[in-house]
């Protein structure tokens, strides 16, 4: 289980850099923390999927996979992302807490039901 973790993170280090690169160009250009960070979500979710599809898990991407996955991770980002908006933090505290809150939910999330051995 460590192993799969730290392949996990390592993916997910580059995925954080997607995820915070499309976050500021949206937000700098005027979108909402909500939209932005849902946005920047889903371009970054697709690298992570198939990443740690083939390296992580060893399983296939499916369609229905990469659906579970986008729309879990992708209603977390959104409800961070609107949780920011409303108590009108700092977009880096927002990034800040949506890594921190995707790293761990979307690994157990992933082990345990998008990617779960169905032996």
């Amino acid at each position: 289980m460590v192993k799969l973790f730290v392949r996990y993170v390592s993916v997910g280090v580059v995925n954080t850099l997607i995820h915070w690169v499309v976050f500021a160009a949206l937000y700098f250009q005027g979108l909402s923390q909500s939209k932005s960070n849902f946005a920047a979500f889903c371009c970054a979710v697709t690298f992570s999927f198939f990443a740690n599809a083939k390296w992580t898990f060893n399983s296939e991407a499916t369609t229905i996979r990469y659906l579970l996955y986008l729309f879990f991770m992708g209603g977390m980002a959104s409800a961070v992302g609107a949780y920011a908006d409303n108590l009108q933090l700092s977009p880096v505290i927002t990034l800040i807490v949506f890594s921190a809150i995707s790293l761990v939910c979307g690994f157990i999330y992933s082990k345990f039901i998008v990617f779960k051995d169905r032996r």
